[in-house]
């Protein structure tokens, strides 16, 4: 990525579609289709953002083609294999601005969980939807899965500090 590019985690791309160059894509994003909003991926490493020339829905997945610069879409399946396994960054100034009370998930991984009572609980390591409610995956030398639901369970949330305050009892 070129410095000073700070990027976000909205996917990856999971496979080859066809024998065109298409590719399909795993998304994080809610609606999943929302990953498309973003007209420049930045792929795993890659210095340069790759430009989102064709997508639509496949079945129940989502499949793209992409195209480097300003130069035609790729067309070649063995071209397009380099790129299956590769993070889907976006630039985060190309992100819509949220309220003061939500944050996007990508900000919490790193994230310290201390308790109330300042008892360092781990990083946070990953996210997962339930589909009650996201689950924080939080590691420091075993796993906890800790609800992220504001008041009963999360106090607070400092992405600048790289803090969550939760109400967990410790030995759990």
């Amino acid at each position: 990525m070129s410095s000073g590019t700070d990027t976000v985690l909205l996917g990856r791309i999971s496979g080859l579609f066809g024998v065109r160059g298409w590719l399909k894509v795993y998304s994080y994003t809610e609606p999943p289709a929302a990953i498309f909003d973003y007209a420049l991926w930045y792929l795993g490493d890659n210095a340069s953002p790759m430009r989102v020339c064709h997508h639509r829905k496949q079945g129940r997945g989502l499949v793209v083609q992409l195209a480097a610069d300003d130069a035609p879409p790729i067309e070649d399946r063995d071209v397009a294999a380099a790129l299956v396994g590769l993070d889907v960054r976006v630039a985060r100034e190309a992100l819509p601005s949220l309220p003061d009370d939500q944050v996007y998930w990508a900000d919490l991984l790193g994230c310290r969980v201390v308790t109330r009572d300042g008892v360092d609980l781990g990083r946070v390591d990953g996210l997962m939807d339930t589909g009650e409610h996201p689950v924080l995956v939080v590691e420091n030398g075993r796993q906890r899965l800790i609800p992220f639901v504001r008041g009963p369970v999360v106090d607070s949330v400092d992405t600048g500090e790289g803090r969550i305050v939760v109400d967990w009892d410790p030995e759990f």
